[in-house]
């Protein structure tokens, strides 16, 4: 069994939302993105999103395209972030899920790319440039054990039933008109928004984009399944410098303020 399915499935059991957190691979360094993964899964990190650094990332705001900037400066390379995901395979089972945009994908060769995923553990791959029209560039090369996770957004609400009909892992639902950490707000029919992902799909519906506090939100919680945290996370490693400790004390208060 994939391990997010395996994960949800614990959580679910125990009446607990699965905490998904994001960081771009390569900040500060790869070395250190080994230790900080594997900190968070031990502060109670469910999920961990790894961002391939990508040039050009469209649907990230400032603070992730900056780290973005910073890892791509440092040199990371896509073969970097591989040996970085085998190194954190030798240390934690924590679900791994790449958010990868489709170019990397292309310029490395979709079908290498797939078995790199596989042979080193990655569970799931997040492609935010790949239209669902043309999903069949990469799916019709997985199985489940990596995952093409789905993203759903809120212009997406007359196509949500097609959408979500092959969903595997989590669904994203994406919070949101604007980009990551945009600062905007939430789509104002958020709400009617969950509840009909939530009723044409039995895969579990996790929310991002913008979340920083329970706050936010605290009323959205009995429809979705997991919370995803990015920009947040991406800034607390850039200003502590990727103190390990530091992002440790902040997932564990981010964990148990979202239980």
């Amino acid at each position: 069994m994939n391990r997010i399915d395996k994960t949800f499935q614990a959580l679910q059991a125990e009446g607990k939302k699965a905490l998904i957190t994001y960081m771009v691979a390569g900040d500060p360094s790869l070395e250190e993105t080994v230790d900080l993964v594997v900190a968070k899964a031990e502060a109670g990190a469910d999920v961990v999103e790894l961002g391939i650094p990508f040039s050009d990332p469209l649907a990230d705001g400032a603070v992730i395209q900056a780290a973005a900037q910073r890892s791509l400066d440092r040199g990371t390379t896509t073969d970097g972030v591989f040996k970085a995901v085998r190194k954190i395979r030798a240390l934690s089972q924590v679900p791994l899920v790449f958010l990868v945009y489709f170019n990397t994908i292309l310029a490395y060769g979709p079908e290498v790319f797939l078995n790199q995923c596989k042979e080193a553990g990655v569970d799931g791959l997040i492609i935010p440039d790949l239209p669902f029209e043309e999903k069949e560039e990469i799916s019709h090369l997985m199985d489940d054990s990596v995952y093409l996770i789905t993203l759903v957004a809120p212009t997406s609400e007359q196509r949500i039933q097609e959408l979500v009909r092959e969903a595997k892992g989590f669904v994203y639902c994406i919070s949101t008109l604007g980009i990551t950490g945009g600062g905007t707000g939430f789509f104002s029919g958020l709400e009617e928004f969950l509840a009909r992902v939530k009723s044409e799909t039995y895969t579990p519906i996790a929310l991002g984009f913008g979340i920083t506090k329970r706050e936010q939100v605290k009323p959205l919680l009995p429809m979705v399944d997991g919370l995803i945290m990015g920009s947040k996370i991406v800034d607390v490693i850039h200003q502590s410098q990727g103190d390990p400790v530091e992002l440790d004390v902040f997932v564990r208060s981010i964990k148990m303020e979202f239980e």
